[in-house]
């Protein structure tokens, strides 16, 4: 029977998620909340993040701005937390996607998210991600906070 169980967990997709540079720094500077407990399933195989080469950039340029003492910590955790870092996308493939977000300076994230064919994309920026109907539309992507990705992460696990 051991083997049995070994295979089963072996074939079991593991969800995988995009975090922006909110809710990455979020789960960086708080020890609670949704953020880290995101960045903690990570850190324990539960769940794949994956993050763009724009978002360690906004993360660690903010942090360093904020709370520059945490930016060797922010680094270990990123690394701890087995996050995925992706390239950022083409200015070619951009600008065939122009009309996915009506702020532009977030395409290359929304972009990144789809093109890694991620399940959720997480963001604190419910302004610019959440209060646009276009970005979800045009993405194929849920987009939601650190708690609304925790809440449909509990849904799947509950229906697999």
């Amino acid at each position: 029977m051991r083997n049995a169980k070994v295979i089963t967990e072996s074939v079991m997709k593991l969800n995988k998620l995009f975090m922006d540079s909110s809710a990455l720094m979020a789960g960086i500077l708080s020890a609670e909340g949704g953020a880290r407990a995101l960045l903690l399933l990570s850190e324990n195989n539960k769940i794949d993040l994956v993050v763009s080469e724009q978002v360690i950039t906004e993360a660690e340029r903010n942090i360093a701005r904020k709370a520059p003492i945490l930016l060797p910590f922010a680094r270990e955790l990123i690394l701890h937390a087995k996050i995925s870092i992706l390239l950022d996308p083409k200015p070619e493939i951009l600008k065939g996607r122009i009309d996915w977000i009506s702020h532009i300076a977030d395409l290359p994230i929304l972009v990144s998210a789809a093109d890694a064919q991620v399940d959720f994309l997480i963001t604190l920026n419910t302004r610019h991600f959440m209060d646009d109907p276009q970005a979800a539309k045009k993405s194929g992507l849920y987009i939601g906070t650190p708690g609304d990705a925790l809440g449909w992460l509990r849904k799947n696990l509950a229906n697999e």
